[in-house]
């Protein structure tokens, strides 16, 4: 009985390659498609299939904010992140996310089908660049010291929140996007500020460029209440 299986990635021709590449191997089967962390949600409590590979830049709810309430609605699904990004704060978040896997985007499809295969069964798979890496820095003992994010003091939801703001959104337009109640949303606001330890949005803004949530210059409008 084949493993049934959500593709999810923003660019379609992405998922159309990972589609065809999949139907030729009877140990998959893909249920799904979705371009962005709400609609793979959506999806999966439809089909409740049994992986999941997500990409982690995605519009709306990214990848790694997806998989937290995947496998909080999900707790079947095991997630198998497919990345262009291989920096460690990427790939951290999305183990304390909960995703079971961790492969690049320039790997060959061979080892993504070993990835998916091995979480599967119930393993865990790290595309081995990624884990030579960590296991350097655990034997220096520097993934231990180093210094957490203020960020990390935020829920999922609040991260998903903070994001977009600083991404140039309104609360309005926040609001839409996670289908929640505007006033939730500048409720939001005033918690992060006061976690947070900042007196405006240009503070929270900052604090979410360090933390990589978003990159500089890109929150053009970031002032809409």
């Amino acid at each position: 009985m084949p493993f049934d299986i959500v593709v999810v990635d923003d660019h379609r021709v992405v998922r159309e390659g990972i589609r065809a590449i999949l139907s030729r191997d009877p140990e998959f089967r893909v249920v799904g498609e979705a371009e962005d962390g709400a609609e793979a949600l959506h999806i999966c409590q439809q089909t409740n299939p049994a992986l999941v590979l997500m990409d982690i830049s995605l519009p709306g709810v990214n990848g790694i904010e997806a998989t937290v309430q995947l496998i909080r609605q999900c707790p079947t699904t095991k997630v198998v992140i497919l990345s262009m990004y291989d920096d460690e704060r990427s790939v951290m978040g999305a183990i304390r996310a909960g995703a079971r896997g961790f492969v690049l985007k320039q790997a060959s499809f061979s080892e993504v089908l070993s990835a998916l295969r091995m979480v599967a069964r119930g393993g865990t798979y790290l595309s081995s660049a990624i884990s030579s890496r960590l296991v350097e820095r655990l034997q220096r003992g520097s993934l231990e010291t180093t210094e957490k994010s203020p960020v990390e003091l935020l829920s999922p939801r609040e991260l998903q929140v903070l994001r977009l703001v600083a991404e140039g959104k309104s609360s309005k337009e926040v609001a839409t996007i996670l289908k929640l109640e505007h006033s939730t949303i500048r409720s939001y606001r005033k918690t992060m500020m006061k976690k947070l330890g900042v007196s405006n949005l240009a503070g929270l803004i900052q604090l979410a460029v360090a933390a990589g949530l978003t990159v500089p210059g890109g929150h053009p409008g970031a002032s809409g209440a």
